[in-house]
């Protein structure tokens, strides 16, 4: 896996996860002496892909600088069943108290980079791309995003500030598509998408010289007619890119969505689209199924 960048936002997520869960302090933990250390595995039960080592290490390193983590395997990778994929040493409380936040990151985010490499396999050999969408859990986003790399898939816009998604009711609320499109290149310099239904949208689209489409509900037989479309057209020049000596012509991209799963998408792929946006990939997720485990009983360090 290529290096993805963690996000800026980690320690704060961190944060806020111990919050929610320690509050005012862990009142089991006082059953442990505090000077009392352990040593524990955390152990894997199935195959999947391994992310979010980063935001288990910052659960520990917030509660107790002591603890000390020796991982066996790093995001991206495949783990198997009953592998040890680290190794913790350090004060007992700290372990007990950090155990849920720190394996519950572990065990989303594992389970988010498995779920986009399942699509990312589906539709190997094809040149589409897997895209992740917005639908992520609410405060988890950036953490999410960097799963779905680790699983070979595509990061789309992170949010609603850094590239225009123009969809249903923004075409509405604006009058036309050419309309929404040309408000929205005078509004700022970013790339513009447009969300289209019909191949008289994509034409209008295209006229208006939209920089990507997002294909919504095409069927099987309408994407390859929208493909075809595109690909028939002269490269597009956006405005705001047309003084730049630097910058070679694009071809519109195309983005399928909408009725895809992992039966229905390499049916998609094989159309000619560059990218597939996939929700299921960050909002239907399975956690990975892992355990902390003691390796032998703490020791009072006197």
């Amino acid at each position: 896996m290529k290096k993805t960048q963690l996000p800026s936002d980690l320690a704060e997520t961190v944060k806020r996860a111990l919050a929610e869960d320690v509050g005012s302090g862990d009142i089991t933990a006082l059953l442990i002496g505090s000077n009392t250390s352990a040593d524990a595995n955390v152990i894997n039960r199935e195959q999947a892909i391994l992310c979010g080592t980063a935001w288990f290490e910052e659960v520990f390193k917030q509660l107790d600088s002591q603890v000390h983590i020796t991982w066996y395997a790093q995001d991206g990778e495949t783990i198997f069943p009953n592998q040890v994929l680290c190794n913790l040493t350090g004060p007992a409380p700290a372990l007990v108290t950090g155990e849920r936040a720190a394996l519950n990151f572990l065990q989303l985010l594992s389970g988010t980079a498995t779920q986009t490499q399942r699509y990312v396999n589906a539709i190997s050999g094809t040149k589409a791309r897997i895209l992740d969408t917005r639908k992520t859990l609410p405060g988890l986003r950036r953490a999410q995003k960097y799963a779905v790399c680790c699983g070979g898939g595509t990061n789309h816009r992170m949010g609603l500030y850094d590239a225009f998604l123009i969809k249903e009711n923004h075409i509405v609320a604006a009058g036309s598509v050419t309309q929404a499109i040309n408000q929205a290149r005078h509004a700022a310099r970013l790339p513009v998408e447009v969300e289209v239904e019909t191949l008289e949208q994509i034409k209008e689209a295209l006229a208006a010289r939209v920089d990507s489409l997002l294909l919504d509900n095409f069927t099987v037989p309408q994407l390859r007619d929208a493909v075809a479309l595109v690909s028939a057209q002269p490269p597009n020049i956006p405005p705001f890119k047309k003084n730049s000596l630097t910058a070679p012509p694009s071809q519109v991209t195309l983005e399928a969505s909408g009725g895809v799963n992992l039966e229905t998408i390499r049916a998609i792929a094989e159309t000619g689209v560059d990218f597939i946006s996939v929700g299921a990939i960050t909002k239907d997720i399975r956690a990975v199924d892992l355990s902390m485990r003691f390796t032998e009983m703490p020791t009072n360090d006197k």
